[in-house]
């Protein structure tokens, strides 16, 4: 069939190339006028009412979109449209595919993207195929904006780029619909559009979301990135101020991004500043309506819409960023002329993209049967490898199946969805040299059967290694995300890695495995063990449906009737969380499960349009189907039955100490656990309203200067007797995103806490991480009948760290009425819990400098801290200033938890003071 589809496809399509004076003589009637278009086709003039760009007197609306994106289909040839998925609120997000009518045939369009797709695996698309393909296919550009709700004008931008593709008479148009098929998705948040909020209806940031595909928007998007792969991917944004950002990136990028696609990305910054017009280059006087490159927009964590295109699709992946401050009709112009710069250097350039995008795979399947990673490097010119990628060789991964055993198939899953080749083990298999993760080597090491191997001698190399890896190795330390995103960690499986060349008897992995293993008699029972996230969709989902559940609360098995439920349906269910279920005889036994009836508090210090308190929404409502009420700070002041009529209150992380509530709110709060209820604190805010009710005895430690732990994995331990921590092992990871110090608790059981010896492991980005030693992760605090469960860190943390929701599930499935004999609690004779609870009330709090995030954090040398105060100085008064081991740190606070590219100040700071002359040894944002 490829050898067909070369065959049909090569007399469809003009030669590489293509000048102006060659699309001329293809297209024998282009015009040379720019200006002319086809008038069956609605100029946005007619449709809007007035122009996109120049002339533009507002954006436009999600409604507007929908209508422009649809009559352009109707009335254009070179056109096809389609929904790529609805949002949160049910919205549609439009697309619409350009090119040459001849190429957007339903037929040839098809074909087009086949022999694309084929590229990616140079095992069947032999060398002689490829060529053919990058000498008579047109490459896949995508043009896609406003992730972020509020940034709109690279919607705009999008639409109007699609008229020109559309209608446009010119030369210069036809050498692009020619030489591309252009995939332009408008608006990729038409909530967030709406709302001009920056995170889609659940509160999800959309540009962190990527790998994770939790939301529906972006599990969509990457379905049809999947069908129509990018060589070329553009995500349009807006920052702050009235300047414009276009790659070359700023250091780090991550080290599986190919070489090609890096070169493909600094070249189109060179067309882009070619074509920006305006203002130009900033720099000296020139500040204002013009473009710069080498700052702030990093290519390194695998959740970013540069970054996932770049490794995971082998494209050139770019973040564009324009100034909000700058009038509509410039931020949409600008954003125009930076994506029509692009699509021209990428019809100008397609043969040799194509054929360096078949090369992106070929090496790629070179280093994964070598073992080999590629190595770090930088961009920017003033910058240097500090931390180089291990001499290590990486041959396999295997996901082990000893437990934890839904989160495991949907981590394979996961990989399956992004075209990664997994297999499961027919026999138990020997690996000589076997890494376990979590920093520990292992000899002779058995693998067992029904383990999934990933060799990376495949063409997903690159993003298997950049999500599966231990560590993802940054080359300098610069962030503005994490530093970590193991999936195997974040999931808290037994992962292996290993050099080792090895042939292993196993079957591809075709579907989702799991379900009902064996069937039980009518009067007995199924069982499955709840020690995982996945387990713990199954169990609310099964509460849900009415079905009556039991848990062991020695080992976490939960039991059910064999005559609850359909067979069909348990089997359906339980496949697609990837849980096996066993039947037995004996009848179903153990401590009844309740749905809980949860309430979200929504009252002061805590955002209830994203962060902590959506991913809960998302989370709990969503993924669970539990009916969770919103929970206000006069609720609980005022002991309202929207609080006591719940059964679990959930606080969420924030920016308050106390969540606003009075002497009598706090005494209501303790009474309402005393009496039986379940209070689940979550990180900054969670912690510390419970500490200021006098629920916790825990106390927080204070993070000594030059302190970092920049989103990364540690090792803790779990006192697996606490029903807390049912179904977790011994040993277990948790991610910390530089997260409140909890000194262990006196008058509870510390449930999860930091090794205090040398089992101490992290990955990632850390500095000074030792602080964290023989402190408490989670806290189990009894109080008269009820308790409350602390979380220093966010458990729910962008719906992806399946570890701690598995740990949340097991805080809001608490058997009522349970004594915690987990371990002895830490306490001294006198004086009583009361008293121990009301002094750590009592104790002062460390400054929450970041809210929900981190606070800004510049790290120069002691030498230059003078210099660099007079610099920042310029920007706020707030900094803190503190030295050690000749450093110095500046530590901005961060009170609304912005993320770096949405900070005021942060970006411009940092261009100062390097043009200032301070170097800088890290920045943490």
């Amino acid at each position: 069939m490829a050898g067909v589809a070369v065959l049909a496809l090569t007399a469809l399509v003009v030669p590489l190339g293509a000048t102006p004076a060659d699309a001329a003589r293809n297209h024998p009637k282009c015009s040379t006028d720019p200006a002319a278009h086809l008038t069956t086709v609605p100029s946005p003039e007619r449709f809007f009412g007035f122009p996109l760009g120049k002339g533009q007197p507002r954006v436009v609306t999600n409604d507007e979109i929908r209508g422009y994106v649809t009559a352009i289909g109707k009335a254009s040839g070179r056109v096809v449209t389609g929904t790529m998925a609805r949002g949160v609120s049910g919205q549609e997000l439009p697309y619409a595919i350009v090119s040459s009518e001849r190429h957007v045939k339903p037929r040839q369009l098809k074909k087009i993207a086949e022999r694309i797709r084929a590229l990616r695996d140079p095992r069947s698309a032999k060398p002689r195929e490829a060529a053919a393909t990058a000498g008579d296919t047109p490459a896949i550009v995508w043009i896609a904006g406003n992730v972020h709700g509020g940034e709109k004008s690279g919607a705009d931008a999008a639409l109007k780029t699609l008229y020109e593709l559309a209608a446009g008479l010119s030369c210069d148009v036809a050498r692009r619909n020619d030489n591309l098929v252009t995939v332009i998705v408008p608006t990729q948040n038409p909530d967030g559009r709406d709302a001009g909020r920056r995170q889609n209806d659940y509160g999800f940031d959309l540009n962190r979301d990527w790998f994770a595909r939790t939301q529906p928007e972006t599990d969509a998007k990457i379905e049809l990135l999947r069908a129509y792969p990018p060589q070329v991917f553009v995500d349009a944004h807006e920052m702050g101020g009235r300047q414009y950002f276009f790659p070359p990136n700023a250091d780090p990028i991550h080290h599986e991004i190919a070489d090609q696609p890096v070169n493909w990305i600094n070249r189109i910054g060179a067309a882009n500043a070619t074509g920006f017009g305006y203002n130009g280059a900033c720099g000296g006087t020139v500040t204002t309506e013009c473009y710069f490159n080498y700052a702030t927009y990093d290519l390194f964590y695998m959740g970013y819409g540069d970054t996932v295109p770049a490794a995971g699709f082998g494209a050139a992946g770019m973040t564009y960023e324009k100034g909000s401050a700058s009038a509509d009709e410039d931020r949409v112009q600008q954003q125009f002329n930076t994506q029509w710069a692009t699509t021209g250097w990428a019809a100008d350039n397609k043969r040799e993209v194509l054929d360096g995008y078949y090369k992106v795979w070929q090496t790629a399947l070179a280093e994964g049967a070598e073992g080999r990673l590629q190595p770090n490097e930088v961009v920017q010119p003033a910058n240097t490898v500090q931390f180089p990628v291990p001499d290590v060789r990486v041959r396999s991964y295997f996901l082990l199946p000893g437990r934890q055993i839904g989160d495991v198939r949907r981590l394979v899953e996961r990989l399956r969805d992004m075209d990664v080749e997994v297999y499961r083990l027919k026999k138990p298999l020997k690996v000589p040299n076997a890494r376990l993760f979590g920093g520990r080597t292992a000899a002779n090491f058995t693998v067992p059967e029904g383990a999934y191997w990933i060799p990376m001698a495949q063409p997903q190399k690159h993003w298997i290694q950049a999500t599966l890896a231990e560590d993802p190795y940054v080359p300098f330390p610069y962030f503005y995300d994490v530093s970590s995103w193991s999936n195997p960690l974040l999931a808290g499986v037994d992962a292996v890695s290993t050099g080792d060349a090895l042939s292993p008897k196993a079957d591809r992995v075709e579907r989702i495995e799991g379900g009902i293993a064996s069937a039980a008699p009518a009067k007995g029972s199924y069982v499955y063990p709840l020690d995982s996230a996945a387990a713990a969709e199954l169990t609310f989902e099964l509460l849900a449906a009415g079905v009556p559940l039991s848990r062991d609360l020695d080992t976490g098995v939960v039991t059910l009737p064999a005559k609850a439920i359909g067979t069909g349906t348990l089997d359906k269910l339980a496949r697609s969380l990837g849980v096996t279920v066993d039947g037995r005889g004996p009848a179903p036994s153990g401590t009844a499960l309740r749905t809980p009836d949860v309430g979200l508090f929504a009252g002061t210090g805590v955002s209830t349009t994203s962060g902590s308190y959506g991913e809960a929404r998302y989370v709990l409502g969503a993924r669970w189907g539990l009916d969770v009420k919103p929970v206000t700070t006069a609720d609980v002041n005022d002991n309202t039955p929207a609080f006591t009529g719940r059964t679990v209150l959930m606080v969420p992380d924030g920016s308050s100490s106390t969540g606003g509530l009075t002497a009598q709110g706090q005494a209501n709060l303790k009474a309402w656990v005393s009496a039986g209820g379940t209070y689940v604190g979550l990180r900054n805010e969670g912690t510390r309203v419970a500490r200021s009710a006098g629920l916790t005895s825990t106390t927080e430690r204070t993070k000594p200067t030059g302190y970092q732990v920049i989103g990364s994995h540690f090792r803790v331990d779990v006192a697996t007797g606490s029903p807390a921590a049912l179904g977790r092992p011994a040993e277990d990871f948790q991610f910390n995103n530089g997260d409140p110090i909890l000194n262990p608790s006196q008058t509870g059981t510390n449930v999860v806490t930091y090794p205090s010896g040398d089992t101490f492991w992290s990955n990632g980005y850390t500095v000074n991480s030792g602080t964290l030693k023989g402190s408490a992760a989670l806290v189990d605090e009894p109080v008269g009948d009820g308790h409350a469960l602390l979380f220093a860190y966010n458990p729910l943390f962008r719906a992806y760290n399946e570890n701690g929701i598995h740990l949340v599930a097991n805080a809001l499935l608490y058997p009522a009425g349970t004594a915690n004999t987990a371990a002895p609690r830490q306490r001294t004779a006198t004086p009583g819990p009361d008293a121990l609870r009301a002094e750590a009330a009592r104790a002062p709090e460390p400054e929450n400098l970041g809210s929900e995030w981190r606070p800004i954090t510049i790290e120069v040398a002691q030498a230059d801290l003078a210099k660099a105060q007079a610099r920042v100085s310029a920007y706020t008064g707030t900094a803190r200033t503190a030295t050690a081991g000749g450093s110095a740190y500046l530590t901005i606070p961060n009170p609304g938890g912005l993320a770096a590219d949405e900070h005021p100040f942060l970006r411009e700071l940092i261009h100062d003071l390097r043009e200032n002359g301070v170097p800088l040894r890290s920045v943490v944002a």
